[in-house]
C-alpha cells in the first residue's frame, strides 16, 4: 500500500459509524451483510448507512455484490491486512517487538 491508499483507508474508518459498520463487516465475515440489517445493527437510518458503505468502499475496505435484490457488503480482509502491515512495518525498528501485555484470562 502507498500513503495516499493508508490515509484513505484510515480516513473513512476516523468516523464512528463507518468504524462500527466495517467491525460488523468483520464480524459477520465472507457471508457480509446488507445495509438494511447494517443498518438496523447500528441504530442509524438506512440512508446515512449507504452514506458511509459508499465512503468505504471508496476507500477499498469493503466490496459490494449484488444478490438479486439485495448487496451485500464484505470486508475487504485483504485490503484490512495490507492496511496493518503498513501501519506496523517498522514496528520496533524492525526487530521483534517485545509487548508486556497482562495474560488473558479467557
Amino acid at each position: 500500500m502507498d500513503d495516499a491508499s493508508v490515509a484513505r483507508a484510515l480516513g473513512a474508518l476516523s468516523q464512528v459509524h463507518r468504524l462500527k459498520a466495517f467491525r460488523a463487516l468483520v464480524v459477520a465475515g465472507h457471508d457480509g451483510l446488507t445495509p438494511g440489517v447494517l443498518a438496523e445493527r447500528l441504530g442509524i437510518t438506512p440512508a446515512t448507512m449507504s452514506f458511509h458503505l459508499k465512503e468505504l468502499l471508496q476507500a477499498e475496505l469493503v466490496s459490494q455484490t449484488r444478490d438479486g435484490r439485495n448487496l451485500v457488503y464484505r470486508a475487504s480482509f485483504e485490503r484490512m491486512n495490507g492496511l496493518l502491515a503498513f501501519l506496523s512495518a517498522n514496528c520496533c525498528e524492525g526487530r521483534p517487538c517485545e509487548l508486556a501485555a497482562p495474560p488473558c484470562d479467557c
